[in-house]
């Protein structure tokens, strides 16, 4: 199936009853067509997707600057829009969404390029069927260290906050219009990002907007390292429309240690308690082994878990 097919099948699939034992071409599990059940991508660019079908993967996620072009003209945009159609995965998924060459946060923030900028990616997004944005882009979003308060000198985090959730406010209201794609905040590990370390934090964004337009992610990684416990993603509910995921530490494809694998359980068990169909896409490295190998090796521990 093309991605042209996919986007014209995808309201009935979503509307099917759940397959528990479907038959697929890795470890006797679910097939791409099969609904009711928790999706399995990877973040590779469109080259890879014939090796990612073969192996049984639902979809692959890419960066919005390669895949949209949002600072690339219509015709660029055509002939791009033409190709993700023509592959045989969905790009379900985008990230990387606001380079850090934008301001979001700080006395310096000048949020009107980055809007415009934004605007386009998602509307290109809207275009081939994407369902998620992911909105981690730690370098734009982190408050700088000339943003301080008065007594301790420390970056005004609050604020910060203030001036993302401004973003996220002004650029819901712009593509209230859209049909299929919407935005996930991204929550870092507090290495990566100063602002938005964890689900609740996220969350509680979310809420703030109340836009259909803005959603939850959780990055399975970063929960591990920063010992955020499955139940946020039990009371992200809902909200919650995207994943990604790493091996413990390592940050490699999971099962790439397998005694790592049962740091991963609580949240599966999470997932499956709210009935999580959405996508789960491996955000890792790949190590120096054969890379067609290690993807099935990953899809077989997802698939487990």
């Amino acid at each position: 199936m093309n991605r042209r097919e996919f986007i014209a099948s995808a309201a009935a699939l979503a509307a099917g009853p759940t397959l528990a034992n479907c038959s697929g071409s890795a470890c006797g599990a679910g097939s791409s067509g099969c609904s009711g059940r928790i999706l399995f991508g990877v973040c590779r660019p469109p080259k890879d997707v014939p090796l990612l079908k073969s192996v049984g993967y639902d979809f692959f996620e890419y960066a919005v600057a390669p895949a949209l072009g949002p600072d690339k003209d219509g015709e660029w945009w055509k002939k791009q829009r033409d190709m993700l159609l023509g592959l045989p995965l969905p790009m379900r998924s985008c990230n990387g969404f606001i380079p850090g060459t934008f301001r979001l946060t700080g006395p310096k923030a000048d949020q009107g390029p980055a809007l415009d900028y934004a605007e386009i990616a998602l509307r290109r997004a809207d275009e081939v069927g994407v369902k998620t944005i992911v909105f981690g882009s730690g370098g734009a979003r982190n408050v700088p260290g000339d943003f301080t308060g008065p007594r301790d000198q420390q970056p005004k985090l609050e604020e910060g906050t203030r001036q993302y959730t401004e973003f996220c406010r002004a650029l819901c209201k712009r593509v209230a219009d859209l049909k299929t794609t919407c935005v996930v905040i991204e929550p870092l590990r507090p290495n990566e990002s100063n602002i938005i370390n964890f689900v609740w934090q996220g969350v509680q964004i979310c809420h703030d907007v109340n836009s259909p337009r803005l959603q939850q992610l959780a990055d399975l990684f970063h929960m591990m390292m920063g010992r955020e416990c499955a139940d946020s993603l039990v009371k992200a509910g809902p909200l919650l429309k995207h994943c990604h995921i790493a091996s413990y530490e390592t940050r490699q494809y999971p099962g790439s240690d397998p005694a790592t694998v049962d740091r991963l359980r609580p949240y599966f068990d999470a997932l499956h308690t709210i009935g999580y169909t959405g996508g789960v896409s491996c955000e890792c490295g790949w190590g120096k082994g054969d890379f067609a190998k290690n993807l099935e090796t990953a899809l077989c521990t997802l698939r487990s878990l």
